[in-house]
């Protein structure tokens, strides 16, 4: 009888990133309980009255039954930490197929090193817990294609709010117009999150490659290649955490998973502005503002030199090219002609076709 050879250990410690994750997390904004119950009753509402505004203004239709609520997904208000535990929940969820399959391929990780990259991850979870508003995450939760959880991180509107001097039931109900687009997104595309997966998967495998060389090099090259990362992001450039470890493979696989990501943030960031003044009477002055924070306006250069490193002026970049591309589209083939991006995963657009709506325009419609 063949003895079944012993499941490859994983590559990373999920609990111990959780765990870690929270730990570090800060709390943020506080205020009185009262104000507190107000706030987490604030958002559940304003979830709950973003999806018929969505709804109306996209004019997608999903393919998903809705939940009795109303919905596309459970609403979570959670705290910095219970958002960082969500996402190490996601992102194992997202990553354990293609991480199971490389562990086959990999020299055995050690405890210590499993433990290691938990540490990595977490302390990169508890720095991103603080920048976070919201987010839809389809992967989370054991629920069918098209239907996720809707987070909501409470200390960090309330801090954002005062900060900026909004009217708190404009912007929350503006936040959730933004992450209930998000949720629509992928109920009226339930193949989407499995696509994604997928191409996330391939660029896991080439990184994986490129960092398991990198591994080997002399300890002189990899310092190199963080002091350059860190060093051009200091300098103003848009760079990324992987961009140490990317060959050309993987950064054309990279270039077309940020396309996909760009058409999400851009397209949830011009209907969260299309419901207009009638439903957000201040939405004029709440844009004005954010985009100053975007921008960092007043930001210690510290923290906008750590921005970047982590990715996160990456993160606006597609914010705004995908807004453009949703824009230029529209413009020629209307709104209905724009949601055939939602209709298979061919009609997504290609990162050449995110800088060039009329190309896209020109292949989907002829």
């Amino acid at each position: 009888m063949t003895t079944p050879a012993p499941a490859a250990e994983p590559l990373l410690d999920w609990t111990a990133a959780a765990q870690i994750a929270a730990r570090l997390a800060r709390p943020g904004a506080t205020a009185p309980r009262d104000e507190l119950d107000a706030l987490v009753a604030g958002l559940r509402a304003a979830a709950g009255d973003a999806v018929g505004h969505v709804l109306e203004v996209t004019g997608m239709e999903p393919a998903a039954a809705r939940a009795a609520g109303g919905g596309f997904g459970d609403v979570h208000v959670v705290d910095r930490a219970g958002w960082t535990r969500a996402n190490a929940q996601s992102m194992r969820a997202m990553t354990d197929p293609v991480m199971t399959a490389i562990a086959t391929d990999v020299p055995a990780t050690s405890a210590a090193a499993r433990l290691a990259g938990a540490a990595e991850v977490g302390g990169l979870l508890a720095l991103l817990s603080g920048r976070v508003l919201g987010q839809f995450d389809p992967y989370g939760a054991d629920h069918a294609p098209g239907y996720g959880r809707l987070l909501l991180v409470a200390p960090n509107v309330l801090q954002v709010e005062r900060a900026l001097g909004l009217r708190p039931r404009d912007f929350r109900l503006w936040v959730c117009l933004h992450e209930q687009t998000h949720a629509l997104q992928f109920a009226t595309a339930p193949w989407l999150a499995d696509h994604l997966v997928g191409r996330i998967g391939d660029l896991l495998h080439g990184v994986t490659a490129s960092a398991t060389a990198m591994t080997r090099a002399p300890l002189r090259q990899k310092v190199a290649v963080v002091g350059r990362t860190v060093l051009r992001a200091a300098r103003g450039e848009l760079v990324t955490p992987l961009d140490g470890v990317l060959g050309p493979e993987q950064r054309r696989e990279l270039e077309e998973v940020t396309a996909v990501m760009a058409l999400l943030e851009g397209h949830a960031d011009v209907m969260m502005d299309a419901v207009g003044p009638r439903v957000v009477r201040s939405v004029r002055t709440i844009r004005a503002r954010f985009e100053k924070r975007r921008d960092g306006e007043g930001a210690p250069a510290l923290d906008v030199v750590l921005r970047r490193v982590l990715g996160m002026d990456a993160k606006l970049a597609q914010y705004r090219d995908g807004a453009a591309f949703v824009r230029a589209v529209e413009e020629r083939v209307g709104r209905d002609g724009l949601n055939a991006v939602w209709s298979a995963p061919g009609h997504l657009p290609s990162a050449r076709e995110i800088a060039d709506p009329r190309a896209w325009v020109r292949r989907v419609h002829g």
